[in-house]
């Protein structure tokens, strides 16, 4: 977030700045800061999603090869901690 943030804040004199030239410079820094927002949001949403179709995978991986490995601990299973 810190980086991101420090990138979109420096490019929005591109996107918001005024004068001779900006008419040339304005397209980029509005694709830039677009983008930085774009993919800030995608990050953000799709890496939990991931790590949880992770660990659903890993669940089901060793629920269907039970009789190689050991079992899971019920408290293993449903996240609780054990005690």
């Amino acid at each position: 977030m810190m980086t991101t943030m420090a990138a979109l804040l420096g490019a929005l004199p591109l996107a918001l700045g005024t004068g001779i030239g900006s008419e040339l410079r304005r397209p980029l820094g509005i694709a830039i800061v677009g983008g930085l927002i774009v993919s800030q949001a995608l990050t953000l949403y799709t890496t939990p999603v991931v790590y949880l179709y992770l660990d659903r995978v890993r669940l089901w991986w060793a629920r269907g090869s039970a009789g190689t490995r050991r079992p899971l601990s019920p408290a293993a299973a449903t996240g609780a901690p054990e005690r």
